[in-house]
């Protein structure tokens, strides 16, 4: 326990230490939530009867998901696999799944950080009135960042470079995140993108925070959108065990 303790604080300070990282995964989603909202905050969601600004924020929230704990995290390790630094853990009295915990809980706070600073700034910078069932937002938030983590160190087993890492996973969740409905209704889209949102885990994410952020709706009552982000998160964690590596990839 003192090792995964000692490694979770090391963890937290390598993130917040590291600008460019904090910036795009933390920082970045508060900035872009403060400029669509301060855009079309008072716009009426076409279908959904509620203003833009609340529906923005279960998006968000989803945005800051596949920010943190899918984008940072698979390119953090892409980059320490590529560099060794993965390889030196295993030289080390840590033992390798310990290390690979504090890193996944370590974003777990990151993101649940984040969370709550769009909560609060919706609250005070834009009046949003939330009446949620707060236990059901933290087990979905949960259950979320756990299942995106998993996606994302899975991505990391089809990534050959650490100079392609961020190429290649921006190229995945920046697509996802819009056809997912992070920023507008996916019911706006065309019906082609409609149907490949649906099978899109981030789509269910969203989902889920809108029922339980926006119509105070239990994670329970919204069991199908929990269900498939726990399906996509267990293929991910199945996907890690037999692609992750922990060596540099030659060649």
């Amino acid at each position: 326990m003192s090792l995964f303790v000692h490694q979770l604080r090391a963890e937290q300070r390598l993130y917040w230490r590291s600008r460019e990282l904090a910036f795009f995964t933390f920082l970045f989603p508060l900035l872009l939530f403060v400029l669509l909202d301060s855009v079309y905050g008072d716009n009426v969601i076409k279908g959904e009867h509620v203003k833009a600004s609340s529906y923005l924020l279960a998006g968000m929230l989803g945005y800051g998901v596949a920010s943190t704990a899918f984008a940072g995290l698979g390119i953090v390790l892409v980059l320490r696999r590529e560099s060794g630094i993965l390889k030196r853990v295993w030289a080390t009295p840590l033992p390798p799944p310990t290390y690979l915990l504090g890193v996944i809980v370590s974003t777990v706070i990151v993101y649940a950080i984040e969370a709550a600073a769009l909560i609060v700034l919706a609250r005070a910078a834009f009046g949003i009135e939330l009446h949620t069932r707060w236990l059901s937002l933290v087990l979905g938030l949960l259950l979320g960042s756990l299942s995106f983590a998993a996606l994302g160190i899975a991505l990391t087993g089809w990534i050959r470079s650490g100079e392609g890492s961020s190429a290649v996973v921006n190229a995945i969740y920046l697509p996802v995140t819009f056809l997912s409905g992070a920023f507008v209704s996916p019911h706006e889209y065309p019906r082609f993108l409609e149907v490949i949102a649906e099978v899109l885990p981030l789509t269910y994410f969203i989902r889920l925070m809108r029922d339980v952020v926006l119509r105070n709706e239990t994670i329970w009552s919204s069991w199908e959108s929990a269900v498939v982000v726990a399906a996509w998160g267990l293929a991910g964690l199945l996907l890690s065990i037999r692609g992750f590596r922990w060596t540099a990839r030659e060649g």
